[in-house]
C-alpha cells in the first residue's frame, strides 16, 4: 500500500496562538478530544500501522491570517501539521455560539426547550462548513484519509463526496445521537440535510449502540434508506454506522499516580479536607451535567444522614465554557446560589461541606483530586460518553476509590461496577454516596480492577485504530460490491453479444426492476416511457420478452396486455405465452391459505402499517411500511411460525425484501425461467431482478451466454449488480436503441 496523509478534522485545531508583548506564539489547547486524538496520533504504531506519511489537522482558529503566520513562523511541530480555517468574527458567532451551541447541542442532550431556531444561525453552519471544504481541496491528495470530528461539522462529509466521490471519508460524533422523537423537532429541511451530510462519510462512529440505533432510524424514517447489519446505502454508496466508544491514554493516567508532584498536591489536598472523606466531581460548565441536581441529591444526603456532619467534604470543580450563552451563565448563578445554601445550612466555624472551585486546572492538580477522593460523583443528566470517569478509573493505581456514575452517560454501557444512578433521583443518588463512602478497600479493588482491566485492552490507541481499520474495510467493500456492478466496459460487452445472437431471452421482474419499490403495491404503476422501450424490444423478432414477476395475472394483464410481451405471474405459478391463455404448470392444492391467512392478519393487527396481499396461488404479509426494528422483529416471528405449522406441507414459506410469502412448493422463478429457456434455442440471455426470489433465476441461468443482474448491492447469484431500478431502465433504453 502507498503511504498517504491522514487529516484530522475538529472544529478548532489543537493549538492556540497568544499575543503578549507584541510577540505571537504557539501553545497548545486543552479539551476532551485534544488530549484524546493527541494521545492517539503520537502513537508510532499507528503511522505504521496505517502506513501513513503525516497527519495533518485541519481546524480553526482565533488568529488571523497574519497573526498565524507569524506566530508560526519558527513553530516547530514533529507530530502533526496545521492548516487553519479562518473565519470572520460574526460568522463564527452565529456558527458556534448559534446553530452548534444553541441549536444542536441542547436538542441532542435532550433539552428541546433550550434550542433556539433560527434561519441565519444555519445559513453561518453551512458558510462555515464550505470553509472547511474549501481547505480540505486544498490539502487533501488523492487517497488520503479524511476523519472528521463532531457535531460542528455534520454537513462537510457531504460537501466532500460531491467534489470527490472516491474521497475516504470517517465522521465520528461525540455528542449523544438523540431519538427520532426528538431529532425530527429540527425544521424539516435541516434534520434531512444534516442527516445527508452524516451519510456522505463512509463510515459514521458513535459513542453507544443506542445512538447507533436512533441515527438509524431517522434515516430510515426521513430519508427511507434500510440498514441491514448496520450497513446501508445511500446515493448508490454502502454506508455504515457503528459504535467506537472513545477511551483515554490509560497508562498516562495509569502511571501519574506515582508522579511527586502529585504525590504531594494529593497529600495536601488531604491536609486540607483534614482526613475527612473526599466527594469530588470535575465539570465544564453545562446544563448538561446534572450540576444542579447532584448538589440537591448532596443536601439531601446531608440531611438524610446527619451522622456524616463534619466526617466528609465535597471538592466541586467546575471549568468555564460558554459564558456567552444565556444558560451557561445562569446556570452558574444557581450554582452559587446551591453552594452558599448548602454551606450555611449545614457547615460551621470548622466545617465547610462544600469546597467549590470555579476555574481550570492542570492535568497535574486534575491528578492530584482524582487520586485523593473516596468517591467520584459524576451525574451529567446526559452525556455523549463522559471521560472523567475513564480518567478517574484509570488513576487509581492504588486500587480504591468508588465511581458513582449517571445512566445517562455513554460511559455507563462500559463501567458496570461503578454505582449507577439516576441523576434526577436525589434518593438514589443519597444512597449511593452513603453506600460508596462504606464500601470495603476488598469490594473497592475487585470493582476498580474489572473496570481498569477493560480500560487497559480499549485505550485510545485501540479506539483510533479500530476506526481506521474498519473504515479500511468499509472501503474494500465497496470496492468489491463496484467491481460485480455492470461498468461501462462490461456494458459494452453486453451490448456487442446482444447485437451478434440470433435468439435472446430477456427475463425483467417488475417491482423494484423496472419500476422503484412504492409504499403500496397498487401504487407501482408503469409509466409511458417503460411501455416504449419495452415495446420497442419487442419488434424485434429475435427477443422474447418475459415479464416475471411476483404480482397476479389480473396486474400484469392489466396493464401490460397491450403488448406483445410474455407474462409470468406469481414467482411462476402462472405463465401466459403472448397471444395464448394463463397456464398453471403444475397441479396446486390450496388447503393452507386459510390458515395461513388467518396467521398472517394476527401480525398484521401486531405491526402497524403492515399488510396482507393475497394471490392466486401465494400469500403475502409486506411490511416495508412498519417500524423498521418492529417489522423485522415480527417478520422473523412469522417466519418460524409458518415453517414450523406447513413443515410437512407442500408448501414453501420465502422471506422476501420486506415480505414473507407462503406458495406451494416447486412453483418459483427458477422452476419457471428453465421451462421457458428450454423452450426456445436461445444463444443470448439477459435476467434483471432485485429479490430473494430472483436467485432462484439467476441461479437456473448460469450459461456462459446468459448476463444475470441482481438491482441492489446485496451478494447475489447474479454476476453482476445494478445500483437501483434507474440504471435498469437505462440499461434497457441501450438495448432498445440498437
Amino acid at each position: 500500500m502507498n503511504k498517504r496523509n491522514l487529516i484530522i478534522v475538529s472544529n478548532r485545531l489543537p493549538v492556540t496562538v497568544k499575543e503578549e508583548n507584541g510577540f505571537a506564539t504557539i501553545i497548545p489547547s486543552s479539551g476532551g478530544l485534544v488530549s484524546a486524538m493527541t494521545s492517539f496520533l503520537t502513537s508510532g504504531k499507528i503511522k505504521e500501522r496505517h502506513q501513513l506519511r503525516k497527519v495533518i489537522w485541519i481546524g480553526s482558529t482565533d488568529a488571523d491570517e497574519k497573526t498565524w503566520k507569524r506566530a508560526t513562523k519558527k513553530f516547530s511541530e514533529e507530530n502533526f501539521e496545521y492548516a487553519p480555517v479562518f473565519i470572520q468574527k460574526e460568522t463564527n458567532d452565529l456558527f458556534y455560539n448559534g446553530f452548534s451551541n444553541s441549536t444542536v447541542w441542547p436538542l441532542f442532550h435532550y433539552f428541546p426547550s433550550f434550542a433556539t431556531f433560527k434561519n441565519e444561525f444555519f445559513e453561518a453552519y453551512s458558510e462555515v462548513n464550505r470553509l472547511f471544504m474549501d481547505e480540505l481541496m486544498r490539502t487533501a491528495k488523492p487517497g488520503d484519509i479524511i476523519w472528521i470530528h463532531d457535531y460542528q461539522l455534520m454537513l462537510l462529509p457531504q460537501m466532500i463526496r460531491k467534489k470527490n466521490r472516491d474521497a475516504v471519508i470517517g465522521f465520528f460524533l461525540h455528542i449523544p445521537f438523540p431519538s427520532f422523537e426528538i431529532y425530527r423537532l429540527l425544521p424539516n429541511e435541516w434534520r434531512e440535510l444534516l442527516l445527508k451530510g452524516m451519510l456522505g462519510a463512509d463510515l459514521i462512529g458513535f459513542h453507544t449502540n443506542e445512538y447507533v440505533m436512533h441515527f438509524l432510524k431517522s434515516v430510515h424514517m426521513l430519508l427511507g434508506a434500510e440498514d441491514e447489519m448496520r450497513s446501508l446505502k445511500f446515493e448508490n454508496r454502502m454506508v455504515k454506522a457503528d459504535v467506537f466508544p472513545i477511551s483515554i491514554d490509560y497508562r498516562k493516567f495509569f502511571d501519574a499516580f506515582e508522579n511527586p508532584a502529585i504525590t504531594q498536591l494529593r497529600d495536601e489536598l488531604r491536609q486540607l479536607c483534614r482526613n475527612r472523606k473526599i466527594i469530588f466531581s470535575v465539570d465544564r460548565l453545562d446544563y448538561t451535567k446534572g450540576i444542579k441536581n447532584r448538589l440537591i441529591a448532596y443536601n439531601h444526603f446531608l440531611k438524610k444522614f446527619p451522622e456524616y456532619a463534619e466526617k466528609v467534604v465535597f471538592l466541586l470543580l467546575i471549568v468555564p465554557s460558554r459564558a456567552e450563552i444565556s444558560q451557561y451563565s445562569e446556570s452558574k448563578q444557581e450554582i452559587n446560589e446551591m453552594v452558599g445554601h448548602i454551606n450555611s445550612t449545614f457547615g460551621n466555624m470548622s466545617w465547610q461541606p462544600v469546597i467549590y472551585q470555579y476555574r481550570s486546572v492542570d492535568f497535574e492538580n486534575l491528578l492530584a483530586y482524582y487520586t485523593c477522593c473516596d468517591v467520584a460523583l459524576i451525574t451529567p443528566l446526559r452525556d455523549g460518553m463522559n471521560l472523567v470517569s475513564k480518567e478517574f478509573i484509570a488513576s487509581r493505581k492504588d486500587k480504591k476509590g468508588i465511581l458513582i456514575l449517571s445512566e445517562m452517560t455513554g460511559a455507563a454501557s462500559e463501567l458496570h461496577e461503578a454505582l449507577i444512578i439516576n441523576p434526577t433521583d436525589k434518593e438514589d443518588v443519597a444512597l449511593k454516596i452513603k453506600e460508596g463512602l462504606e464500601m470495603s478497600e476488598e469490594e473497592q479493588m475487585r470493582r476498580i480492577e474489572l473496570m481498569q482491566h477493560r480500560l487497559k485492552d480499549y485505550d485510545v490507541v485501540c479506539w483510533g485504530d479500530d476506526f481506521l481499520s474498519q473504515l479500511n474495510e468499509i472501503k474494500k467493500r465497496q470496492q468489491e460490491q463496484a467491481a460485480h456492478v455492470l461498468s461501462p466496459r462490461a456494458q459494452h460487452l453486453l451490448l456487442r453479444d446482444y447485437q451478434s445472437s440470433k435468439r435472446r431471452l430477456l427475463l425483467f421482474d417488475y417491482d423494484g426492476t423496472l419500476v422503484p419499490l412504492a409504499r403500496l403495491p397498487q401504487l407501482a404503476t408503469p409509466g409511458d416511457s417503460l411501455f416504449k422501450i419495452i415495446g420497442k424490444l419487442t419488434e424485434d423478432v429475435r427477443n422474447s420478452v418475459f415479464i416475471i414477476s411476483g404480482r397476479t395475472r389480473s396486474f400484469l394483464e392489466r396493464w401490460f396486455s397491450q403488448l406483445p410481451v410474455n407474462l409470468v405471474a406469481e414467482h411462476g405459478a402462472l405463465l401466459r405465452w403472448k397471444n395464448s391463455q394463463w397456464k398453471s404448470p403444475a397441479a396446486t392444492h390450496m388447503q393452507w391459505k386459510t390458515v395461513a391467512r388467518n396467521i398472517m392478519q394476527s401480525y398484521m393487527r401486531r405491526c402497524a402499517n403492515s399488510f396482507v396481499e393475497e394471490k392466486e396461488f401465494s400469500l403475502a404479509w409486506h411490511y416495508r411500511n412498519s417500524d423498521p426494528k418492529l417489522g423485522e422483529l415480527r417478520s422473523m416471528e412469522l417466519y418460524n411460525e409458518l415453517n414450523d405449522l406447513f413443515r410437512n406441507y407442500h408448501v414453501q414459506v420465502l422471506k422476501g425484501n420486506k415480505v414473507i410469502e407462503v406458495r406451494n412448493m416447486g412453483l418459483d422463478k427458477g422452476t419457471a425461467a428453465i421451462r421457458i429457456k428450454n423452450a426456445g434455442d436461445y444463444d443470448f440471455i439477459l435476467a434483471i431482478g432485485d429479490d430473494k426470489t430472483d436467485e432462484d433465476m439467476f441461479r437456473a441461468l448460469d450459461e456462459p451466454y446468459a448476463w444475470t443482474m441482481k438491482v441492489g448491492d446485496e451478494l447475489s447469484s447474479a454476476k453482476y449488480n445494478l445500483p437501483d431500478s434507474e440504471n435498469t431502465i437505462s440499461l434497457l433504453k441501450s438495448l432498445a436503441a440498437l
